[in-house]
């Protein structure tokens, strides 16, 4: 554990500061670079992020969805619930486990994850954007590794492993066709 003598007030302040400013830069960003993308589809970022998360993990419980989605509990199982009542989820128990709450996507929510990820353009985004002349130099996008350690330092291994799974369903389960991604079919 790291103790005080470690680093200087100054040195603490100045960090905590420019971590704030640029995480708010970014997220301004990205928040409106989601909005954009999401808005034809009559939903906001928690519900997508619900759909999305309910879609990776192939049914998870709302404990599960608000601690993946970084919302609170309440937020998540009211976001939840509108999509159930639009035909995107469906709830449940389990047998087993009575105290959960459990959600799934249902065919309609499937379809229009699907369909929101083929619409995805990525040309009309900021952040994207602004990445791109990173690509351009070191031939990759930017990989966050610091970010990540910080991450998995605050919300544990087990939030960085489901991030994880999301890139690779992406990877594994879809197909890129004329510059669309489309569901794989096997």
């Amino acid at each position: 554990m790291n103790t005080k003598e470690d680093f200087s007030m100054k040195e603490a302040i100045a960090y905590s500061q420019r971590m704030a400013q640029i995480s708010k830069a970014l997220w301004k960003s990205i928040e409106k670079d989601w909005q954009q993308w999401i808005k034809p589809y009559d939903l906001n970022i928690n519900e997508h992020h619900i759909l999305w998360i309910a879609y990776h993990l192939k049914g998870a419980s709302i404990s599960e969805i608000a601690k993946f989605g970084v919302m609170h509990v309440s937020t998540a199982f009211n976001f939840s619930k509108k999509l159930e009542e639009r035909g995107y989820l469906t709830f449940s128990k389990k047998e087993d486990d009575k105290r959960n709450t459990y959600i799934e996507l249902t065919e309609k929510g499937t379809v229009l994850l699907l369909e929101i990820m083929e619409t995805y353009d990525p040309t009309s985004y900021s952040v994207f954007g602004g990445s791109l002349p990173l690509k351009s130099i070191y031939g990759k996008f930017p990989e966050f590794l610091d970010l990540m350690s910080i991450i998995r330092n605050i919300y544990g291994d087990d939030f960085l492993e489901i991030f994880g799974r999301s890139t690779e369903n992406i990877e594994n389960d879809f197909i890129e066709v004329d510059g669309k991604l489309y569901k794989r079919v096997d």
